[in-house]
């Protein structure tokens, strides 16, 4: 868990600083865009790869394997002085992302007893939660008092300290996969890209973090525009709440299921949405971010449990990587898509619009997301 707060915390913190840095060598609005397109891409093109390899591979060297290609393809941004030079570099580095996530996820679940998935998962959760909502103000921070090469430093410095904690670990890889001869399985992209028994859950994701991603994108300039000084505030209630509340949501998810659970957390996601929509003070903004900390907060690693519990072992590594894309197409998708809107709209009536994804996935999860009764035991579904 800790590894993996490193490796999140080294990579979340350049997610904000890259656009105004490839602006300052010269890009232009669409290539701006092409920053988070093309990573979301290499994310995505990579994950069906080691999902597969995941079947039937050790899970150390390729846990180990991931986290030093993020630290090398970190240290090449400062040498990306050409436009063109520096996406490529941004689709490698949406590669490496696809590969490291999904490995560190399947690792993670297979030291977790079946019976406390939901629990597990949610301590591990932190780890991406607490990243994604520190490291990009943390950027953000750094790169308004030093150089950007600096910055690259410290991000190099926080991937080397994730790769030596990662390299302690004593993994567990499942019976199920030692035993699987590679000779014995054909790869096929579109299998090793969707896992069928979880697709539910990771559909969900995809439909939040459309909405989400116009706060992941937006949230600097709306504070500039509203005049709110102490945007800093949205992110540590967030954090804060976030810590507090997943290992009740975890516990919650192993005695009764997920639907009841992901029904809470998504009403309470929207509310935070549209809080934040009409803030104006850094009240409003703690506020907001209260209620993201509770709901976006517990929801997410709640919608991996999901995935994973209704995975066979052996195919974890696929469903982790389809969680994961879906997180990633779905906050690059919002950030093309919304980031032409936000020309005609101002940013608060954004999150409103990007909101509709947020109450599409409740709708579904009410309509059609109670699962058979075995599928919301963990245990049983994965024993």
């Amino acid at each position: 868990m800790v590894g993996n707060l490193f490796v999140f915390m080294s990579f979340q913190m350049l997610i904000p600083t890259l656009p105004p840095y490839i602006k300052s060598i010269g890009a232009n609005g669409t290539e701006i865009g092409l920053v988070t397109a093309l990573f979301s891409i290499g994310a995505v093109l990579s994950r069906p790869f080691i999902g597969f390899m995941l079947e039937y591979k050790h899970r150390r060297p390729l846990v180990l394997i991931g986290a030093v290609m993020l630290l090398l393809i970190t240290f090449l941004y400062p040498l990306s002085q050409v436009v063109i030079i520096f996406l490529a570099v941004r689709l490698l580095h949406g590669l490496a992302w696809g590969w490291s996530t999904t490995v560190n996820g399947t690792a993670a679940v297979d030291v977790i007893p079946n019976s406390r998935l939901g629990e597990g998962m949610g301590y591990y959760g932190l780890s991406i939660t607490i990243g994604m909502i520190i490291a990009p103000s943390l950027g953000i921070f750094l790169f308004q008092v030093t150089s950007f090469e600096n910055l690259i430093y410290i991000s190099g410095a926080l991937g080397v300290i994730a790769l030596v904690l990662l390299g302690t670990v004593h993994y567990q890889t499942p019976e199920q996969v030692l035993n699987t001869n590679k000779e014995d399985l054909k790869f096929s992209y579109l299998g090793s890209l969707v896992e069928k028994s979880g697709w539910f859950p990771a559909m969900l994701t995809l439909l939040i973090n459309l909405g989400y991603g116009t706060i992941v994108t937006f949230i600097v300039i709306f504070g500039e525009e509203r005049g709110i000084d102490q945007i800093f505030l949205f992110y540590l209630c967030n954090a804060i709440l976030a810590s507090l509340s997943r290992p009740v949501a975890g516990k919650w998810f192993d005695q009764k299921g997920p639907v009841g659970l992901v029904i809470l957390t998504i009403s309470i996601t929207f509310a935070g949405m549209w809080v934040l929509s009409f803030a104006h003070s850094n009240m409003m903004i703690a506020f907001a971010g209260v209620l993201f900390g509770i709901g976006f907060g517990s929801l997410i690693p709640t919608l991996q449990s999901w995935t994973l519990s209704m995975t066979p072992p052996n195919r974890r590594g696929v469903a982790n990587g389809m969680f994961f894309s879906s997180i990633d197409l779905g906050i690059g998708l919002s950030g093309l898509f919304f980031g032409v809107l936000a020309q005609y709209v101002d940013l608060g009536t954004l999150f409103q619009i990007s909101s509709g994804f947020v109450v599409f996935a409740l709708i579904l999860t009410i309509i059609k997301g109670k699962p058979k009764k075995e599928v919301c035991q963990p245990k049983e579904a994965v024993s």
